[in-house]
């Protein structure tokens, strides 16, 4: 199966979050491109992030956001 544009945006977001430090949030402000905060809105109904606009990684978001980010730097 291969990535929808939907699925891209989501691993997008994903990928802005820092592992390194779980008091990282993010915000995904009103002026981001609409696939961007579609894809938080998804991500958080789906319980990966705290809020619809960003907030911090669930533990189920964290575990996909370090998959993302580690198959991110194997296929550079």
């Amino acid at each position: 199966m291969p990535y929808t544009t939907e699925l891209t945006a989501e691993l997008n977001v994903l990928m802005q979050f820092n592992l390194k430090n779980e008091q990282d949030g993010i915000k995904i402000h009103n002026e981001a491109p609409e696939a961007t905060i579609a894809a938080a809105k998804r991500l958080f109904d789906k319980g990966l992030i705290s809020q619809d606009d960003g907030g911090y990684l669930t533990d189920l978001g964290r575990k996909a956001a370090e998959h993302t980010q580690d198959l991110n730097t194997i296929i550079k």
